[in-house]
């Protein structure tokens, strides 16, 4: 298939290779006015004119903003049950942790999830990803974590792995082995390294594996314990740190060489600057504060000290059941001092990197079509507008999804 966009304003992204540090976040490679031909799945040529065959499907821009599909590098998109009962506790005043203790939380979504089947799950993931791609989220990043226990920890990267043969866009998988623990902490965490890595390491070989390091979830000396047994057997390591409180994890995946430190709320001044001197990105999830206690990640004084910032929504059904990247911008922009650039180029160039996946999140000659056509002109609307969905057409992988 073949499609020449016409008459559009394109943020190209194109500059330095790898994740944008800095200043060089919020720099979007303007093209005001200028042409992209797709053919084969591929971008084939961008400028102010390019040359198109007759046969070509021509879509007139009429000077609406061009983007790199949006890439959510962060979600927990499968699950099963709902979370509404302890959304009307928290609503009267209950602290998530609280929840959480008293066997609500993720532990509720861990039942439903044991109960489901793998078409059930994969059914509900294939579901919720339609509503994502609606949105301009062409690649998804979506962890396991609601198993507790081998058995359902590879059922649900299995869900993950056949819900990626059913959708057009990219899926990446990762384990999130360390989410939550049941009865003893210490022997849950022997058990997890002794039975649940290996089952995972045999099933999905060098897949990410990632933990919850937090007050009522695993503690920094379990997390330590899993990501060396992890690393040791071949896989990568990403972790949620700093959700509600500091406990010293980001020196510890600095060390590591971790991908991501995700979440950040908490993170102290000096970990902050440490994180943003170091090879290991930062993720920020604002629709977290939003639906939860109102605390955002300090993403301005990251970005100034030189860290690499991605942009994500968690996705999922108790702390933050938004599936929206637009709004995810608009959070960031209004709560944790980024500028529409920045949160922009945060939830696609620097996103996919943070995946390894370098085909995407530019537009250049040779890249993935992965596409998006807003509504609006002006990119800043993005993060101005909210409540509704910006996206006029999405193009996935040169595929026109969405008109």
């Amino acid at each position: 298939m073949k499609i020449h966009i016409r008459n559009a304003r394109i943020l190209t992204l194109v500059g330095p290779t790898g994740p944008r540090r800095g200043g060089a976040l919020g720099d979007l490679g303007i093209l005001p006015n200028g042409e992209v031909l797709i053919d084969d799945g591929k971008i084939a040529a961008v400028g102010k004119s390019v040359f198109a065959p007759k046969d070509a499907d021509v879509i007139d821009a009429r000077g609406q903003v061009l983007l790199p599909g949006f890439v959510d590098c962060h979600t927990h998109a499968c699950w099963a049950g709902d979370r509404l009962n302890e959304w009307e506790m928290k609503l009267k005043g209950v602290p998530y942790l609280d929840i959480l203790k008293r066997g609500g939380g993720i532990h509720s979504t861990v039942k439903s999830v044991r109960a489901a089947r793998v078409k059930t799950l994969t059914i509900g993931l294939v579901e919720r990803l339609g509503m994502m791609m609606d949105g301009g989220t062409t690649t998804v990043e979506v962890k396991s974590g609601y198993g507790l226990n081998p058995e359902t920890e590879l059922k649900m990267l299995k869900a993950i792995r056949e819900a990626a043969k059913r959708w057009v866009g990219t899926l990446r998988s990762t384990a999130l082995l360390g989410h939550a623990f049941e009865d003893d902490l210490e022997k849950f965490v022997r058990m997890t390294i002794a039975e649940t890595l290996p089952t995972v390491t045999a099933n999905f070989p060098g897949v990410v594996v990632d933990a919850f390091c937090e007050e009522g979830a695993w503690t920094k000396e379990a997390c330590m314990q899993l990501f060396k047994a992890a690393r040791a057997t071949g896989h990568p390591l990403r972790v949620h740190a700093d959700q509600f409180n500091s406990l010293g994890m980001i020196p510890e995946a600095i060390s590591l060489g971790a991908l991501s430190v995700d979440h950040l709320e908490a993170s102290t001044d000096t970990h902050i600057d440490r994180l943003a001197g170091s090879s290991t990105m930062g993720v920020i999830l604002p629709c977290t504060g939003f639906h939860t206690d109102g605390r955002y990640a300090r993403a301005r004084r990251f970005v100034d000290a030189g860290g690499a910032m991605a942009l994500a929504t968690n996705f999922n059904p108790g702390s933050a059941p938004c599936h929206s990247m637009p709004f995810a911008i608009a959070l960031a922009v209004r709560h944790c001092g980024l500028t529409p650039a920045e949160a922009i180029a945060a939830c696609t160039i620097n996103a996919a990197a943070l995946l390894g996946l370098s085909d995407r999140g530019t537009i250049a000659q040779g890249q993935r079509a992965d596409l998006i056509l807003l509504h609006h002109h002006d990119e800043r609307a993005l993060a101005h507008d909210v409540g509704g969905n910006p996206v006029e057409y999405v193009i996935c992988e040169g595929r026109l999804i969405r008109s």
